[in-house]
């Protein structure tokens, strides 16, 4: 079983931006995906999924109420963008790149059965993940959180830095146990 190092957090802490940070240390060894708002005038209206080599989707909005059985809130989600662009990102990741890099796994992405499989998959292989994670209740969710040898961090403003930091340092410990 390969590495796993969660963050969790409360919503707008700034886990997205982390991870983006982490993504941009890491260059081309890093591969997976992040989700970014789609704000208006109004304020946010939905999510797009984002690759770390570029290609990027809409995932949820609220204009698709209706148009989708998946809804989490306002905003209808499309389950199949996740499963073109996300879950292929995170095999690509797990067999090319030195780390997978996921954000988030909440409940929109969490409807997706093959955005779990893929999960289950980079964690009983050797290549390490760093993911961010609902702090939410989702029995999915809790049960990976308590796989053996996993590391579950919590994001606050106050440990941002010094965890950022210490996530290079993770990265480094285990690249070196993964080529040992």
């Amino acid at each position: 079983m390969g590495p796993v190092l969660l963050l969790t957090g409360r919503p707008g802490v700034g886990k997205t931006t982390w991870i983006r940070r982490v993504a941009e240390a890491l260059g081309d060894r890093a591969g997976g995906f992040y989700t970014e708002e789609i704000r208006g005038l109004h304020g946010r209206l939905g999510f797009r999924l984002v690759t770390l080599d570029g290609r990027a989707a809409v995932f949820a909005h609220v204009d698709w109420v209706g148009r989708t059985p998946y809804r989490v809130g306002r905003y209808g989600v499309d389950v199949e963008v996740l499963n073109r662009l996300g879950v292929a990102a995170i095999h690509e990741a797990m067999v090319g790149k030195e780390v997978v890099l996921v954000d988030e796994i909440g409940k929109m992405e969490l409807f997706s059965a093959a955005f779990r499989e893929a999960l289950d998959a980079v964690a009983a292989s050797p290549r390490p993940l760093i993911a961010t994670i609902t702090r939410s209740p989702h029995p999915w969710a809790d049960a990976f959180k308590r796989r053996p040898g996993l590391e579950l961090w919590e994001l606050t403003p106050a440990n941002r830095e010094a965890l950022f930091d210490r996530a290079l340092q993770w990265i480094q410990a285990t690249h070196a146990q993964f080529h040992s």
